[in-house]
């Protein structure tokens, strides 16, 4: 059995900074790529962040510089550091879990079941 349970959200003004965390357990995270996606009220999810089992990090554009993935494989935990924050980041942020490769285009297995970051003006 494989969980995801996010935490670390929570309501900042721009500029701010918050750290989510991702704590897996069952037979998942080792040789998984594992990624933070979220959804904001009326959006499509979206992915942010992504790092392979070799923590190799990859970004989508608009968080590039300013957010920061990286991974504990010992303490089977994903960690997603946000700086800068600003009013669009503002959504429910997810981890997931894939094996093998990072990809936004193919499929994601098991998933959290979210964490809400909300960035003031």
């Amino acid at each position: 059995q494989v969980t995801l349970v996010e935490s670390g959200g929570g309501s900042v003004q721009a500029g701010g900074s918050l750290r989510l965390s991702c704590e897996a357990t069952g037979n998942t995270f080792i040789r998984y790529c594992m990624g933070w996606f979220r959804q904001a009220p009326g959006k499509e999810r979206e992915g942010v962040a992504a790092i392979d089992s070799e923590h190799r990090p990859t970004y989508t554009d608009s968080v590039k510089g300013r957010f920061t993935i990286s991974r504990d494989n010992a303490k089977k935990t994903l960690f997603l550091q946000m700086n800068n924050l600003k009013p669009e980041d503002t959504a429910m942020y997810y981890c997931a879990d894939r094996p093998g490769p990072c990809s936004w285009d193919l499929g994601w297995g098991f998933w959290g079941q979210g964490t809400q970051v909300t960035v003031s003006s």
